[in-house]
């Protein structure tokens, strides 16, 4: 799959173009509908499936103070898009000059500058531009004008609820990652790049990969029974979330530490992709370091049973 910054980077040839517009957080099972409804429009089109979504979420810029925690960081969003089949993702910057745009002229912009659009593919409560001035009539309206279709699909729905990234937000935070996994479509994970950490946990006798999770909706604090997907392959692990609380360190911020079993090797810079399968326990004070040692090696082998 392309990954383009400006719909310029489409070259010359101007193939027709068929869009999925949405910020997509966590590309669960309502974004996939409208992303295959696109790939679907393209092939009868002969044309590009084209998805344009944003380098970070509207509120970041609208209104920072109610910017929510994410499910995905945005290469892993890009990767799920990729395993979809789009043909290109146009990632747009997210700034204050594209938030002042009304939704007319943004649409009106996409038209001359990707090339002749086919169809475009949105929520059905889906609202864009300036002052949320763009929605679906306004679609169709610029559609019949442009000559390109309007799809506007209704949320699907879950348990007799629609599936949104809100609802799949807060039942990652309740612990709730089963049905997390069933909205999304494929088993939730939290993804991060391996950061430098303190190394507390070499010198305890079990080094861990920590994981930069900034941005991210976490599930409970607790520890993790995981699959580990690296560069390297798979792997198992055991996930620590939490601000361990036995060890004195300057800070208490939350940590995601990840342990692989029986794997030795240098993961910093690299992207771990945390499958959480099942949680052995909450994250607790010992009164010593020593037996958190002792936890810890329990947790281990609990973990490697459970496998």
């Amino acid at each position: 799959m392309k990954i383009i910054h400006s719909p310029s980077e489409l070259g010359s040839a101007r193939r027709k173009v068929c869009l999925a517009i949405g910020f997509f957080d966590g590309v669960h099972l309502g974004h996939q509908q409208i992303i295959r409804q696109t790939i679907s429009d393209a092939r009868q089109h002969d044309g590009l499936a084209l998805i344009l979504t944003f380098d970070r979420h509207p509120n970041s810029v609208i209104a920072p103070e109610r910017v929510p925690p994410l499910i995905y960081p945005l290469d892993q969003k890009l990767r799920v898009i990729e395993s979809l089949g789009a043909d290109a993702t146009l990632v747009l910057q997210f700034d204050k000059a594209l938030s002042e745009r009304s939704g007319e002229e943004f649409i009106r912009s996409l038209a001359a500058e990707a090339g002749p659009i086919r169809s475009v593919c949105v929520g059905a409560n889906f609202v864009f531009g300036h002052k949320r001035s763009g929605n679906v009539e306004l679609l169709r309206r610029l559609g019949a004008e442009l000559g390109f279709a309007v799809h506007g699909h209704a949320a699907v729905s879950l348990d007799g609820k629609a599936v949104s990234s809100t609802r799949i937000r807060q039942a990652i935070s309740a612990g709730h990652l089963d049905a997390a996994s069933q909205m999304l479509g494929r088993p939730y994970s939290l993804v991060g790049q391996v950061v430098l950490g303190d190394q507390l946990g070499r010198k305890l006798g079990f080094p861990t990969a920590n994981l930069d999770v900034t941005g991210l909706v976490l599930p409970p604090s607790g520890v993790y029974v995981a699959q580990v997907k690296s560069t390297a392959g798979l792997h198992r692990g055991v996930v620590n979330i939490g601000t361990r609380p036995t060890l004195k360190t300057p800070q208490t911020q939350l940590r995601v530490e990840a342990h692989l079993l029986s794997f030795s090797g240098d993961l910093y810079g690299t992207t771990l992709e945390l499958v959480l399968l099942e949680k052995l326990r909450d994250e607790k004070k010992f009164p010593s370091v020593a037996e958190l040692r002792d936890q810890i090696a329990r947790d281990i082998s609990e973990a490697e049973a459970k496998f």
